[in-house]
Parts: structure tokens; sequence; C-alpha cells
């Protein structure tokens, strides 16, 4: 019975071993930005363009199709007040976000439904979005490596490869 114990024991502590080992940075880590006033947090996967087209027909991320706008999980925004997004009234609270990539313009989506893998299931849960605006793409002069989603006190801009698209944030009532 003692030899049983000891061999368990090592054999756990060889499992563990293994496993801390094996442990590698995520490719595209979670991610976790907040505005200045701390009125818009913004929670996704870092997704990098290592050498890939990103955007468009032969892009990684189809133009016309719902993106989950980062990598694994689909992106979360949380308003700690109600605001204008894009013109349209969103109250305070946490939302997924959504886009819908053109190369002139994109749709931006808010949808009441959290906890989403990725955009697989939009179409289930489309009935559930709160707010969707179009916002121009602006041509980044030189290619960004990850994607960055950027909350400012106004806005939230999402960049990656060469494009960016920014949505205006306004508190309400401001």
């Amino acid at each position: 019975m003692k030899k049983l114990a000891v061999f368990f024991t090592l054999f756990l502590a060889l499992v563990s071993l293994a496993q801390a080992q094996d442990k590698k940075p995520p490719m595209s880590p979670k991610v976790t930005a907040e505005s200045p006033d701390k009125n818009i947090k913004v929670v996704y996967g870092q997704p990098s363009k290592r050498g890939r087209v990103i955007f468009g027909d032969n892009g990684l991320e189809k133009y016309g199709k719902v993106w989950r706008t980062g990598a694994n999980e689909a992106t979360e925004v949380t308003f700690k007040n109600d605001v204008m997004f894009g013109g349209k009234m969103v109250k305070a609270g946490t939302y997924t976000m959504f886009t819908i990539p053109n190369a002139k313009e994109w749709d931006v989506i808010l949808n009441s439904t959290l906890g989403q893998w990725g955009a697989y299931d939009y179409e289930k849960i489309k009935g559930n979005d709160v707010a969707m605006v179009k916002v121009p793409v602006s041509m980044n002069k030189t290619p960004m490596e990850k994607l960055t989603i950027t909350p400012a006190n106004n806005s939230i801009a999402i960049a990656w490869d060469n494009a960016t698209v920014s949505v205006p944030v306004m508190k309400h009532g401001m």
C-alpha cells in the first residue's frame, strides 16, 4: 500500500511537471483595454498578422461576413454609463461586439448575448443586436501586426493590418 501511494505521488508530480513545461504563451493572448475615463472596457483575443492577408475576399476575414472582432471568444465591450454608440442609444452594460468588414466601411454590431465563441452562432442571436453602425475605413500607412482595439473617452478604434475603423462613443446626456 505504501509503495502504491509513493507511485501515485511520483506519477502526479511527473504529470504536473510535464504540463508546466508544455505551456506556451497563447498565439492570441487575451487583452483588456480601458478608456482613460474608465467608462469603456474592451476584452478581446489579440491575433497577429503573421504574414497573412487579413481582410478581403482572399483574406482571413472575408468581406461581408460577420467577424468576432478578435480571436477565440467574441470580443466584449462594457459601458459603465449609458452611451450614444455611433449615434445609437445603448444602456450601460456588457455586450458582445461583432463586425462585418468591407473595403470602404464596416458594420460594427453590439449584441446582448454574452459568452459567444467566435461568430459561429451569430445568425441565431442576431435578434439580440442592440446597435449596428456603419463606420468608414481608414487605411494605415504601415500594416499593424496585432489586432488592437483602443477605447478612448469618445470612441472605440479597431486597427489591424491595413485597416482602422473608429466608432464615436459619447456618454448619454453630454
